[in-house]
């Protein structure tokens, strides 16, 4: 079983960037799909992007059309750790994003089997 911790969110300003990182242990990332999905307050989970690697590979590699163009998800297999450079922050990202791991490559929050406990990024206007 995975365990997942998130770190980076803060307060930034409409667009600015903020890396956020995911560190991975008890398993090898390479094992699942790995995501970003952020809730804000009084909405309900949205899938912001994902990736899989199998060894050098990249086998999937996805994004919501919010954030194209503007987030980038990388991952470091040999350190465990899953990130999400975020640039041109608009104040509709603010939000808790989790990172998540599970089997299905898919944009779907529910089949995302485990979750880190969250980090908070604020986009002031």
């Amino acid at each position: 079983q995975v365990q997942l911790v998130e770190s980076g969110g803060g307060l930034v300003q409409a667009g600015d960037s903020l890396r956020l990182s995911c560190a991975a242990s008890g398993g090898t990332i390479s094992s699942y799909v790995m995501g970003w999905i952020r809730q804000a307050p009084g909405k309900e989970r949205e899938f912001v992007a994902a990736n899989k690697w199998n060894g050098r590979s990249l086998q999937y590699l996805n994004y919501a059309d919010s954030v194209k163009g503007r987030f980038t998800i990388s991952s470091d297999t040999s350190k465990t750790a899953v990130y999400l450079q975020m640039n041109r922050l608009k104040p509709e990202d603010t939000a808790v994003y989790y990172c998540a791991a599970g089997r299905a490559s898919n944009h779907y929050p529910e089949t995302y089997e485990y979750w880190g406990q969250g980090t908070q990024v604020t986009v002031s206007s």
